[in-house]
This record gives C-alpha cells, structure tokens and sequence, in this order.
C-alpha cells in the first residue's frame, strides 16, 4: 500500500501498556491534559511504582478466605479452583482474560495473545471441565522467505525452502544436530548457554530465523535465549515423528478466559472485581491486607492468603517484607514489549497455513485466525483477519506509549507484509493493535532452572501464580498450573501443614 492510501484506513489501539500498576489519587484529580487516547493508562502511576512509592492502607472493610491479585489466565484458572470458597479476584483493567483476550469483528473472533495450546496440557483438561472444546491445527508451521511460502518448513518443507544450496544444507546440518541432543541428561547444562552459542558455524539465515521465532514465543532473540528452551521447543515441532497437537479456537485461547469469567460471573459476580487497580499487599501475623483504587477511592480487604497472579516485575513492587533472595530473583525476570496487530480484509488475502514465520521483518509471524473452523460444514469467510505477532526489543517499550507509535507499528507491518507477499496487495478494513508492555517474560539463560523456583516460593501467606511463576516459556497452559500449585500450597498452608 502505498503511504498516502495509508492514511485512510482506520486504526483501533487498544491494551495496557504497564498492567497492575497503582493508582495516585491526586492523578486521578488532575485536570486532563489534551493528549492522545491511548487505553486510558496513566503511565506517571507505573513510574511511582517503579520508583518505590508507599501508598497508605485505609481500615478494611471486608475479609475473605483469599483474595486473587491479577485476573488473567492464571488468576481465572485460580478463582475457578477455588470458586467454592470465599474469594476475590481483584483486576486492574476493566475486564478479565489478560494475554488471553479474545476481541471480536463484526461476529469473527481474532485474537490479542494467547494462540494455541497442545491436546495434553492443563489448558485441554480445563476446557473439559468447562464444557468447551478446542479445535486442532495439524498444520506444521510454514515460512515465506524470498517471496515464497513454503508450508511445513522444518519439516516435508524442509528440502523446498528457497535458499541456496549451502544455506540448504546448514539449515539440515542443524535440524539433524540438534535432534541428537539429549535434554534430559544436559538441561541444566544448556539452560545456562545462550542459544546463539549453538548457532555458531551455521549459516547467519538460520539465526535470523530463530531471532523471529524466539521473540514470538519466549521474548528473546538467540543471544538473550536459553538453549535448553529452544530445543526442547524445537525437538517437539522439527520432529516428523511428533504428530501436531495443537489446539485452539477461533481467535485464539481467549474463549479460554472468556468462559472462565462467564461461569465465575454466573455465580461469583460479586467477588470479581474489575477496574480495580491494587496498589499494596502486606502481611500480617494471622493475615495479609490488600489495599486497592476501585471507582477513585482506596479501600483495603482482608484476607487469610493471596495469590500473586501478577508479573513478578510487578509482584515485587506490590507485596512487603518479600526475603531479599527471592526479590532479587524476582528483579533479574526480564519482559518483551510486545504489540499484537490485526489486520481485517474484505477479501481472502492468505489462507495458506495456520501459522507462517517471516523472519527479516518487522512482524515474527502470521496467524489466520479463522483457521480452525475455514473446513466446518457450510462455514463462508466473511473477513480474511490475519492476526501479526508483533514482539518488540525491550528498548523500543516507549512506542507502544502513543497511539501515534502503535500507528506507526502497524504501519511497517502492512508495508512488510506487502513487500514479502506483493499478491497479497489488498486495502484492509480496519487495523486493530492490541499493545502490552510487559505481557511476556523473557526465557533468557538460567531463568527457567534458577529464577523461576526462587521467585515463586511461597512467603508466609502469599502465594505466586502467572505463567512466570512455571516457565520455561509463557504459555497458558504455564499460568493454569501455576495457579493449580500456588492453590494446593495455600490450602496446605490453610490446614496447618
């Protein structure tokens, strides 16, 4: 698209730049200044946090068995473990679901994070209990490079990527090493190593591969990456013999989240509370008061346990008295910026696989978000909605502050997605960026194997769920059974033990 054509489609920017960041009540009294709508986050809050800020507790008002901080995947997951005892699941924004929200056009579900889970994760075993069932994929990811797509790239397609014949073979070479690896025996060993130590001697396209792939999935490029994350992930979809199972839904696992909050709401509508920013968490002897911002004013709750189901970046910031050891642990966690952009057309622009990687771009890779369902029995696309993971370096957060930079974000997408696939010139509807800024933790070395464990251990009678607190990647499967552990060692700690 040419840029002047640019200018006269319509751009929706949504998401939370900074989630679960407290609230100043004299910011909420300051006149408003003329600047962009972007969210409606106030970024000069996060900053206070950042700096260390102390907000003030009022006298509690309520006191419950447990009060859940963070209403995503994780939080959910613990509500609905817990939905039969008195709870309150405290969220900043002003609805539920996290990176797992699934937004809707005209009726077509796209998504804004979460993708994809397997047939034998918690997040299958959860959607039993929910009555809902994912669909599969079985599509082995794809690649367009050189202008051409190559369906199946690491594995059928392996022999057919548009490369010359020594990058060929390096690519080979590659996949044939790595398979070897025996992980069991050299976890510990290679999460401590960079990924980009293994592809020393290979050619540099395969790194440029990786270093879209990585960011997509675990926030990191091959330097900032474990080596034991990326070939356990690898070894699971390079292998012909591992059969795909994967599973989603139309737009994505947000109808994960969605039914979670429609059947705790049905029931528990009361103890969900959203738009509620918590700004302290603090133990006592026999309880832990948690104070928060709901509709301008600071009230504060009791409660005999908290589940953290936060970032630990944020975590760390909240909660009082944390032992040093694990605050440190919890500081050293990194997160990926990360902006998800969807782009709606009118017409069938690309349906060729359910998830293609692009490296070399300015977006990692391509969903259809339709996918699951383009075969159902007297299904007709309406919208083609083509869904861009779009992860950014941690020093470029700054331009998902404005709606002018996400703009310009979704800008450079349309403009790659043209040059890479020029059949694919089609005017979009809409474009709709769904913005986080630290929605992903980074699986960088040692992360999984040291940070991990010392930053989720329970602290008296605060608990850690989020998928930071599981790992080795952020997945959804990560943050319900982070929820599941952190449930079972509150009871346990509840009953005395």
């Amino acid at each position: 698209m040419e840029s002047d054509r640019r200018s006269f489609i319509k751009y929706v920017v949504t998401g939370s730049i900074a989630a679960a960041c407290p609230v100043d009540l004299a910011l909420l009294a300051a006149p408003a200044k003329a600047v962009p709508n972007v969210g409606g986050e106030h970024n000069e809050i996060c900053h206070q946090v950042r700096d260390g800020h102390h907000f003030l507790s009022p006298q509690t008002s309520t006191r419950h068995d447990v009060v859940i901080v963070g209403g995503g995947m994780s939080g959910l997951s613990a509500a609905w473990f817990l939905r039969d005892m008195d709870f309150l699941l405290i969220e900043k924004e002003e609805h539920c679901g996290g990176n797992a929200f699934l937004e809707e056009y005209q009726g077509q579900a796209y998504a804004t994070g979460a993708a994809y889970e397997t047939n034998e994760s918690s997040a299958w075993g959860l959607c039993k209990e929910l009555n809902i069932r994912p669909l599969p994929i079985s599509d082995p990811d794809g690649l367009i490079v050189n202008g051409e797509f190559v369906p199946h790239a690491w594995r059928s397609g392996l022999e057919r990527l548009p490369y010359k014949a020594s990058v060929l073979e390096s690519f080979k070479k590659f996949k044939q090493d790595m398979l070897k690896v025996d992980l069991t025996k050299r976890a510990t060993e290679l999460d401590a190593l960079p990924l980009s130590s293994l592809l020393e001697g290979y050619a540099p396209e395969l790194k440029e591969w990786w270093d879209a792939y990585g960011p997509s999935n675990w926030g990191a490029v091959s330097e900032d990456t474990s080596a034991f994350t990326a070939l356990d992930d690898f070894q699971d979809f390079a292998n012909e013999d591992n059969k795909d199972d994967r599973v989603t839904f139309p737009g994505g696992l947000g109808a994960i989240s969605r039914k979670l909050a429609e059947q705790l709401k049905a029931t528990s509508a009361d103890r969900l509370l959203e738009a509620a920013t918590t700004v302290a968490v603090e133990p006592n002897q026999d309880s832990v008061t948690v104070t928060y911002v709901h509709d301008g004013q600071v009230k504060a709750v009791r409660a005999k346990a908290v589940i953290m189901a936060t970032p630990k970046y944020i975590t760390r910031r909240l909660v009082s008295g944390l032992p040093d050891a694990q605050s440190a642990a919890m500081a050293k966690m990194r997160y990926a910026p990360y902006a998800v952009v969807n782009v709606i057309f009118a017409e069938p622009v690309f349906n060729a696989g359910y998830d293609t990687w692009c490296p070399g771009n300015s977006f990692s890779d391509v969903i259809v978000a339709d996918w699951v369902i383009r075969n159902e029995p007297g299904y007709k696309q309406k919208n083609n909605i083509l869904t861009f993971y779009t992860p950014l370096r941690e020093a470029d957060r700054a331009k998902l502050l404005t709606e002018a930079g996400c703009r310009n974000i979704a800008s450079n997408v349309l403009r790659d997605w043209q040059k890479l696939l020029p059949a694919a010139n089609a005017e979009p509807l809409e474009v709709h960026i769904y913005r986080r800024g630290h929605p992903m933790f980074m699986s960088t070395p040692l992360t999984y194997t040291q940070v991990i464990p010392a930053a989720r251990r329970p602290a008296g009678r605060i608990f850690f769920a989020n998928t930071d607190a599981a790992g080795p990647v952020s997945t959804t499967a990560g943050g319900i059974d982070s929820a599941r552990r952190s449930v079972e060692e509150m009871k346990r700690m509840l009953a005395g033990h």
